[in-house]
C-alpha cells in the first residue's frame, strides 16, 4: 500500500508542478506505468480501469469540439462584446456578469463545460474590456465547482457518486438548493473581496462584433447540447455519448456550412487530457486494490452508527480535503465504492457529494475542471501558480464549505 500511495502522490505532484514543463498527462500516465512496472496493478485491471472512464472521455471530446467550433467561428468574440456592453463600463459589473454566466453554464452544461467552453470566452472578454484577466478567470474556475451541485447534470461526479440511486429532481433540489445557493454566494463574495482593487476601475466596451452565420450555428449547437444533456440527465442516461454526438454534429454542421475541413477542429482538441484522465483512473484502481476501500467503508459505517449528522459533516469535510490530494475524479470514484460497501444514510452521501464537488476549489489540481481550466488559460498565455490558487481557494472555499455542508446537515 505504501508503494502504491507513494507513486500516486508523486504522479499527482507532477501534475501540479509540471517539472520540466512537461504536460500534465505525462505525469499521470507515468504514474500508471510505474504501477504496472512494479506489479502493483495487473495489466488486465489497469485496462479495465481505463475503460471505466469511457463516458468521461466521450463527454470531454464532445465539449472540446464545441469549444473549438465556437472559438473558430467567432462565438467567443461575440460573447466578449456582449458582456463588455452589458457591463456599462464597470469592471465590477463585468465580473458579476461573468460569474452569473458561469453559474448558468455550470448548471446546465456541467463544470467541465465552464472550464473548456467558457474560459476562453472570458479571456476574450477581459482583452476586449481592457481589464485584468485573473479576477474573471478565477470566477470561471471557482464557479465551475461552486455551482456544480445545483442539478445532477452540473457535474459528472454527481452521477458517479450516486450511481443507480440518483435522487429525483424534486428530492435533489430539496437537498441541495439551499447549500448550492450558499456555496455560490460565499464564493462570489470571497472573490469580490479578494480582487476588490483589481475591479475598482472601468471596463471598455470596444467595437461592436456581429455573430456571423457559422457562429450562430455553433452557438445553437451549444444551446441544443444544454437541452440534450438536461433531458439525458432526467432520463438517467449516461452523458458521454449524447455530448460526443452533439459535439461531432455541431462541428460537422459548422464546417460544412463554412465549406471547410473538420480536421482543424479535431486538431484543436486537447487529446492529452484524455490520457490524463486515463492515468487517474488507473491510479485509483491501484489504490482500491490495497484494501483502502474496505477500511474506509468500515470507518464510515462506524461513524454513521454513532452520530449520522457528525459523520456527515466530518466525511464531507475530509473528502473535500482528500479531493485536493488526489483530484476529485479519483476521490469521487473511491467515495462511490466506499458508499456501495458501507450503505450510509442519504445525509452522509449528500455531504460527501458537496465535499467532492465544492472541496476541489481549495487547490489548482482539486478537480478535473480546474485542470482543464489551467490548460485553457495557459493556452491563452496566462498562468497561475499553486500558491496563488491556494490563497484564493482557501479564503473563498472554506466559508463556502462550512455553509453548504452545515446547512445540509441542519436540514437533515
Amino acid at each position: 500500500m505504501i508503494a502504491t500511495a507513494a507513486i500516486c502522490a508523486a504522479a499527482t505532484a507532477g501534475v501540479i508542478v509540471r517539472p520540466f514543463r512537461w504536460p500534465e498527462a505525462v505525469w499521470a500516465v507515468g504514474g500508471a506505468l510505474l504501477l504496472l512496472a512494479f506489479g502493483l496493478i495487473a495489466p488486465a485491471n489497469a485496462w479495465a480501469a481505463v475503460l471505466k472512464g469511457s463516458d468521461v472521455y466521450l463527454f470531454l471530446i464532445g465539449m472540446m469540439l464545441l469549444s473549438e467550433a465556437a472559438r473558430t467561428h467567432g462565438v467567443f468574440d461575440w460573447v466578449a462584446h456582449r458582456a463588455a456592453a452589458g457591463a456599462k463600463a464597470s469592471a465590477v459589473r463585468l465580473f458579476t456578469l461573468v460569474f452569473l454566466v458561469g453559474v448558468a453554464v455550470t448548471t446546465f452544461l456541467s463544470n467541465d463545460a465552464t472550464a473548456v467552453v467558457l474560459t476562453p470566452a472570458v479571456y476574450a472578454v477581459a482583452q476586449r474590456a481592457k481589464v485584468k484577466p485573473l479576477p474573471l478567470l478565477f470566477a470561471c474556475a471557482l464557479v465551475a465547482n461552486a455551482a456544480s451541485f445545483v442539478l445532477p447534470i452540473s457535474n459528472p461526479a454527481n452521477l458517479v457518486l450516486y450511481a443507480s440511486d440518483l435522487p429525483r429532481l424534486g428530492a435533489w433540489l430539496a437537498a441541495f438548493a439551499l447549500p448550492s445557493l450558499l456555496a455560490i454566494g460565499a464564493t462570489y463574495a470571497g472573490l469580490r473581496w479578494l480582487f476588490r482593487s483589481d475591479l475598482s476601475g472601468s471596463a471598455e466596451q470596444g467595437e461592436s462584433v456581429a455573430l456571423e452565420g457559422n457562429g450562430r450555428v455553433a452557438l445553437a449547437g451549444i444551446g441544443a447540447t444544454a437541452v440534450l444533456l438536461t433531458v439525458a440527465s432526467a432520463l438517467g442516461w449516461d452523458l458521454g455519448w449524447p455530448t460526443f454526438g452533439a459535439g461531432v454534429a455541431t462541428a460537422l454542421a459548422v464546417q460544412l456550412r463554412a465549406r471547410q475541413s473538420p480536421l482543424p477542429l479535431v486538431k484543436g482538441v486537447s487529446w492529452l487530457v484524455l490520457l490524463l484522465v486515463a492515468g487517474l483512473f488507473v491510479m485509483v484502481e491501484a489504490l482500491a486494490e490495497t484494501g483502502l476501500i474496505g477500511w474506509l467503508a468500515g470507518q464510515l459505517s462506524a461513524a454513521a452508527a454513532q452520530d449520522p449528522r457528525l459523520a456527515a459533516a466530518g466525511a464531507g469535510g475530509l473528502l473535500a480535503v482528500g479531493a485536493n490530494l488526489v483530484n476529485n475524479l479519483p476521490a469521487g470514484l473511491i467515495a462511490a465504492q466506499t458508499i456501495a460497501a458501507a450503505h450510509p444514510p442519504a445525509l452522509i452521501v449528500d455531504a460527501l457529494l458537496i465535499g467532492v464537488d465544492l472541496g476541489p476549489n481549495l487547490s489548482i489540481t482539486g478537480s478535473l475542471a480546474t485542470i482543464l481550466w489551467l490548460i485553457a488559460i495557459r493556452r491563452e498565455g496566462e498562468d497561475v501558480t499553486f500558491g496563488q490558487f491556494l490563497r484564493v481557494g482557501v479564503l473563498t472555499t472554506v466559508p463556502a464549505l462550512i455553509l453548504a455542508i452545515g446547512v445540509r446537515v441542519l436540514i437533515g
